[in-house]
């Protein structure tokens, strides 16, 4: 398929309509914590295979950026990074008197937001940083695309409804820009994928806090959030506070300085050679993450 756009259209939609689908069936088991979990892993793993189809099938190539080199490290690092940043970021609120734990308890909800997050990181993932940036940065570069699809990704949470349009910037600043960077910084998408599912599962399962203007969620900790919106980021939860601002940025900061030293930043390119690059991906490495 040669047309950019249509072949670009055709992608977003496809994961899209897997990512609609995985939604209506999660919210109609709202409060069946296992079924959900089986749901969303079945999205996450329906959109994988739909965007590997139409890669297949539009761009006439295999799409690398998903393939089995460095999948395990690069979920099981982004993850775990993930879940430490959103900690420091509870700390830090905690320190400073915001956030208060009354106590403890495990239920089946905590399995169900393993799926919701699953699905959401990996279907916003395949359609922010597979679909958008790569075929923005082409003509762009990285800088302009990071840039686009950052504002792009904040805009999408101004939906939610608890949204801010403060919260929505916060998001385009810290998560569009991190998780663009370590796309960047592998050219796979593995990472980012472990990086949005570790920190929205804490997020939501562990610390009990509210998701990107999704309302207050009931995980592992039974726990107050209060005081001043810089720091809380309000209704709209800890994303739209300066403590994750700070620690994403400087996470994105350290991303993008690995992706110049591995050559790996894209400069703004001519037409002529858009038109001649059309169906490429900069390379992958597969010995790190």
């Amino acid at each position: 398929m040669k047309n950019v756009v249509l072949r670009t259209v055709v992608q977003l939609a496809g994961v899209a309509v897997v990512s609609a689908v995985g939604d209506q069936a999660a919210s109609a088991l709202d409060g069946h914590g296992w079924a959900v979990l089986v749901v969303g892993l079945a999205t996450a793993v329906a959109a994988l295979a739909v965007y590997r189809a139409l890669v297949r099938w539009t761009e006439h190539r295999q799409a690398v950026e998903i393939g089995p080199d460095g999948r395990g490290r690069g979920l099981a690092v982004g993850t775990g990074v993930g879940v430490a940043m959103f900690a420091v970021v509870i700390a830090v609120v905690a320190l400073l008197g915001d956030y208060s734990v009354a106590g403890a308890h495990l239920t089946a909800g905590v399995a169900g937001f393993v799926g919701l997050m699953a699905a959401a990181a990996v279907t916003e993932e395949l359609m922010f940083r597979g679909v958008l940036f790569r075929v923005l940065e082409r003509g762009l570069g990285t800088w302009l695309a990071l840039a686009a699809t950052s504002v792009l990704f904040g805009a999408l949470h101004l939906v939610n409804p608890d949204a801010t349009v403060w919260g929505a910037l916060a998001i385009a600043v810290e998560a569009g820009g991190m998780l663009g960077a370590a796309y960047v910084a592998t050219r796979s998408l593995w990472l980012p994928i472990g990086l949005h599912f570790g920190w929205n599962f804490a997020e939501s399962a562990i610390f009990s806090t509210a998701v990107s203007g999704n309302g207050a969620s009931h995980g592992w900790l039974d726990a107050t959030t209060s005081g001043s919106t810089l720091v809380t980021g309000g209704t709209f939860g800890p994303e739209a506070g300066l403590p994750s601002i700070v620690v994403c940025l400087a996470v994105a900061a350290v991303l993008l300085v690995v992706a110049r030293r591995r050559g790996r930043i894209v400069p703004r390119t001519t037409r002529a050679a858009r038109l001649a690059g059309a169906g490429t991906v900069p390379a992958v490495s597969t010995a790190s993450c």
